[in-house]
């Protein structure tokens, strides 16, 4: 009984650890972005805003084109999430259901691709998109963040599609359906909870991104985000106060997103834990 007790007690504790970790900082910054300027500096620190104001996020979209970094985030993650969840979705299913010759070299392959630090890649993909004249463009991202989340998302995909019995494919195909469309009339919505968590992590990466966004796109015009944000940092000076009222606007989509799909999202996550 006692070591009952003490299991529970280190899974509360671990899960409060995790929720610690990861709402602690967003608090943070949301608490700071209610701050004014001479309050944030003041000594004995104010964990709590004596003041609360809004000021800063009038600033933050007056100082800087925010809304035009939220379009243009939202724009090279939803067209990289669509473009990586259809190419990942065909290789998935070709790789769990056909038989191919090499296919632990497949996965493997993927595997390793996956594991290539970004920095490596960073001349070749410039050089690429130089070439072929995508610079200062949406395409200069939503090719590289389609072919970087391919392999998360493929892998992902390829345990769902498995665990589908083929039983239900072969009736479909005998009733005149073609593979394609039993894949995407039969397999895609039994396997929709993977669907929802791959796009939910191909569409934070893409959005969170900011090493290829600085680097392929210098036009203001086409700035996501992260680079955006950095922007409103002066030569002398870095107004925290409305940097995290940036922040806290970039974070607002992405946790609409997950609470809107919550329940699929974990749902293929505790499936793909369980499928192992």
């Amino acid at each position: 009984m006692n070591s009952l007790l003490s299991s529970k007690r280190l899974r509360w504790l671990a899960a409060l650890i995790v929720i610690f970790n990861g709402a602690a900082p967003a608090l943070w910054i949301l608490l700071t972005s209610l701050k004014g300027e001479a309050e944030l500096t003041q000594l004995p620190i104010t964990y709590l805003p004596q003041a609360p104001t809004m000021v800063n996020f009038v600033h933050a979209f007056a100082d800087q084109p925010l809304l035009t970094f939220l379009y243009n985030s939202a724009v090279v993650a939803t067209l990289s999430t669509i473009s990586s969840l259809f190419v990942s979705t065909l290789a998935a299913y070709a790789i769990a259901r056909l038989r191919l010759r090499f296919r632990n070299a497949i996965l493997t392959c993927i595997i390793a691709v996956s594991m290539f630090p970004l920095v490596t890649l960073m001349v070749p993909l410039f050089e690429i998109m130089r070439g072929l004249g995508l610079l200062n463009t949406y395409w200069a991202l939503v090719l590289p963040y389609t072919v970087l989340n391919l392999p998360i998302c493929t892998l992902m995909l390829v345990s769902f599609f498995q665990d589908i019995p083929r039983d239900i494919e072969n009736a479909a195909m005998l009733d005149g359906c073609t593979r394609v469309g039993a894949l995407w009339a039969i397999v895609m919505p039994l396997a929709a909870p993977g669907v929802f968590t791959a796009a939910i992590i191909a569409f934070v990466n893409a959005w969170d991104e900011f090493l290829l966004s600085l680097s392929m796109n210098s036009a203001v015009a086409y700035r996501t985000l992260p680079v955006g944000i950095q922007l409103y940092q002066g030569e002398f000076s870095f107004p925290w106060p409305i940097v995290s009222a940036a922040l806290v606007v970039a974070l607002v989509p992405v946790l609409i997103l997950v609470m809107v799909f919550q329940e699929k999202v974990v749902s293929g996550l505790t499936s793909g834990g369980l499928k192992g």
